[in-house]
This record gives C-alpha cells, sequence and structure tokens, in this order.
C-alpha cells in the first residue's frame, strides 16, 4: 500500500454532490466519445470462458477471478478487460470500416495494490473503431487521439460551468511523445518518474510505443502481446495537482495484424496461445483490423472532480489503516 495524504486537503464537492456530478460527468462523456468516433453501445460479459482466449492477460502475471460453472462443468474467468473480445464482437455484430462499439466494462483485478489510483474494482469505458489495414499508422492513432482529448476538453468545460469550484488545468493541445524520448529526456528515473515528469511540464501527454524494450533493456510498462501493437499504443497521462503525479486516464492503440501477432507472442514466449479461438482467427485473416482502448470511468470523475482518492468516487474494499489515514486527511472513501 502506498497512499499519497495532500496537506490541507479539503474536496470541492460533498458525498451527495459528488454523487450527482458523477452521473452528470459520465453520461456528458459517454455521450461525446460515442458522437466524435462513431460508436454504438452494446452489451458485454462480466466473465468468459479461458480456453477462448479473449481474456486480457494485462502484464501476465495477473491471475484472473475465476469459479466453476457446474451446468457446464467448466471454469469461467472475470475479465480483465474486453481488449480482444471486442474485436471479435465487431465481427460477429457486422460492424464496417469507420465503426466501432463501446461498453461498460467491469472487472476485478484482485492482485492490484491499493493506492489513490488503484482499487479492486475496475471500470471503464472499453471502445473499439474498425479500420482500414492501410491505416494502421502512426498518423491514424494521432488522430484518434486527438478526437478524444477534445472530449476530455469539452467534459471539463462542461463540469465546471456546473461547478465553478472545480478547477480547469487541461492545455489546448495533447503532447506526443514516445516512451523511449522520455527515457533519453529522464535516463536516471524510474519509468513511473518520467511519467510525473513530463505531465508536470506539459499538463497532458499522450506517451507512445509501449510494451517494446527499450535501449536501457527494460520496457517502460507491461503490455499483452496479442492485442496492441508495441509500435503503435499509448497511454493518456495527465497532470494530478492534487496528488503532483501522473494519472493514467486511457490505455489504448491499433490492434496487432497478423504479422505483428506472431512476432510479440513470439518474443514474450506465448506461442502457445496461437491454439485459442481468439487468436488462431486472427492469424487466420478472419478478424477486422481495428484501433481501439479503455477509459477509466472512476478515474475521469477522480480526475475532473479533483478528488485525492479513487474511494472518492467508488465503493471499494481497503486496508484499515488506508481508512482511518484518509479519514483523518478529510478523504471521505465511500
Amino acid at each position: 500500500m502506498c497512499l499519497i495524504v495532500p496537506k490541507k486537503y479539503e474536496t470541492s464537492l460533498g458525498v451527495i454532490e459528488t454523487q450527482q456530478a458523477i452521473k452528470d460527468l459520465k453520461d456528458f462523456f459517454e455521450n461525446r466519445l460515442g458522437e466524435m468516433l462513431k460508436l454504438t453501445r452494446v452489451s458485454s460479459p462480466l466473465f468468459v470462458l479461458p480456453e477462448t482466449g479473449v481474456n486480457d492477460n494485462l502484464n501476465g502475471i495477473e491471475k484472473p477471478v475465476s469459479f466453476t460453472v457446474p451446468h457446464l462443468n467448466k471454469n469461467a474467468e472475470i475479465v480483465h478487460s474486453l481488449a480482444k473480445w471486442k474485436r471479435m464482437a465487431l465481427k460477429k455484430y457486422g460492424f464496417s470500416v469507420g465503426k466501432g462499439l463501446y461498453t461498460d466494462m467491469n472487472a476485478i483485478r484482485k492482485d492490484e495494490e491499493l493506492d489513490n489510483l488503484h482499487s479492486l474494482y475496475v471500470d471503464q469505458w472499453d471502445w473499439e473503431l474498425i479500420i482500414n489495414k492501410e491505416d494502421r499508422s502512426i498518423e491514424t492513432l494521432k488522430k484518434v487521439v486527438k478526437d478524444i482529448y477534445q472530449v476530455f476538453k469539452e467534459t471539463e468545460e462542461h463540469v465546471h460551468a456546473i461547478y465553478p469550484e472545480v478547477r480547469c488545468d487541461l492545455p489546448e493541445e495533447i503532447t506526443f511523445i514516445t516512451s523511449q524520448e522520455l527515457l533519453d529526456m529522464y535516463p536516471n528515473l524510474t519509468p513511473k518518474e518520467r511519467e510525473d515528469a513530463i505531465v508536470r511540464e506539459k499538463k497532458a501527454v499522450f506517451l507512445m510505443q509501449i510494451g517494446k524494450v527499450l535501449s536501457n533493456g527494460q520496457k517502460h510498462d507491461g503490455r499483452s502481446p496479442d492485442y496492441d501493437d508495441w509500435e503503435l499504443n499509448g497511454d493518456i497521462l495527465f497532470y494530478n495537482p492534487v496528488l503532483d503525479n501522473a494519472i493514467e486516464l486511457s490505455s489504448m492503440g491499433i490492434r496487432v495484424d497478423e504479422e505483428r501477432l506472431e512476432r510479440q507472442l513470439e518474443v514474450s514466449g506465448c506461442e502457445d496461445r496461437k491454439e485459442l479461438e481468439f487468436h488462431k482467427a486472427l492469424l487466420n485473416g478472419e478478424l477486422p483490423y481495428t484501433i481501439g482502448g479503455g477509459i477509466g470511468q472512476s478515474r475521469i470523475c477522480m480526475y475532473f472532480l479533483n478528488k485525492a482518492h479513487i474511494g472518492e468516487v467508488q465503493v471499494g474494499i481497503w486496508p484499515e489503516k488506508m481508512i482511518k489515514e484518509c479519514k483523518e486527511a478529510g478523504v471521505y472513501l465511500l
């Protein structure tokens, strides 16, 4: 547990007002995201069968919550995310190029280290958009990031108009930088320290190419090898003045094609996954080429409502020590 307790913290909104603001903020953001990217809202699974290969392996060390389904005599897993499921759904539902879907994704990540930004429960908008293979490029990635950033800007203005006491801090444009460029700028800092340093300067950053090995022989951060193309992905990071650090609000990217899947599975030592349903379909050219990602719902509420802890905008389970320290600092955990 690593808790940051801001000095003299005082939330702008009370508990009831916060609950009202959460709904208004989420409704506005969701509607604008759908309009901006031409996305249709769909239903999605809470649990999947592991043999399908559609669950997100995250960094490869997290274990999904699982349970036995007696009537099937099989085990099912609570999803970590829907990164791969969405791609299969786009084909199944008959979406065309330039159109896509989004859904409310709810997950349990039992191995998460609890702190100001992380809880056992993950709620995000998972979205996926079909593109042509020739549009698998940095230019396409940056355009979609700019569109999403525009939704963030509009949401900030919307919230500030209703609650003037809430700050309005985002710059006019988001800064693009690769993980290697960031390492070159701050060679003596850890990946997390590098993120904190760049957002303190730029305020809003899209950090690109996450998952690949950098010049220091290390990865900036881990990424599963079978959904994002590590050359065409990234995280949206904002500066969080309440905690004086970076807050990641979205992880996204252009998805692997057949060639990139082969390569990334090989370098990750995960070639056994080729026998799973999702991977077979992709390698056989049966799935559309896509770009997609997830946007943290509680995290954007935390950011836009100037909260110090994710537990102020979602109900969770926390260590007694954390609850006590938060209460003493005026941080009200739901």
